[in-house]
């Protein structure tokens, strides 16, 4: 009887991680060009839920990085030209990322996490 329980409840434990696993958020992607983050123009705000992954892809041709100079939690990127940069957030709040090759007047981006 008690190895009967003991493997219901590694049964439902086992469907349990399965279920967590298949409905956790999937990637944000955000696109880093030739001096900015996302658009061109202004200073993007990218809104996630927490426990999102966020996915900074490079599409330019120079070298960027992503750093948090403000929020809840502090995170940074190699410098690269090419290539992904994946973060999961954890915690909520407001996140202000630049790149800092290229200074917060020019590449600034706010991720808010909620």
């Amino acid at each position: 009887m008690r190895k009967l329980i003991v493997l219901a409840v590694l049964l439902a434990a086992s469907v349990a991680s399965a279920v967590l696993a298949t409905s956790a958020p999937s990637a944000t992607r955000v696109k880093i060009g030739d001096n900015y983050f996302v658009r061109s123009s202004g200073v993007p705000t990218v809104t996630v839920a927490k426990g999102s992954r966020v996915k900074w892809v490079w599409a330019g041709r120079r070298l960027h990085n992503v750093r948090v100079v403000k929020g809840p939690v502090r995170f940074a990127s190699p410098t690269q030209k090419t290539g992904t940069y994946v973060r999961r957030v954890r915690r909520a709040g407001t996140y202000t990322i630049v790149c800092t090759i290229h200074g917060g007047s020019d590449q600034k981006m706010k991720l808010v996490v909620r």
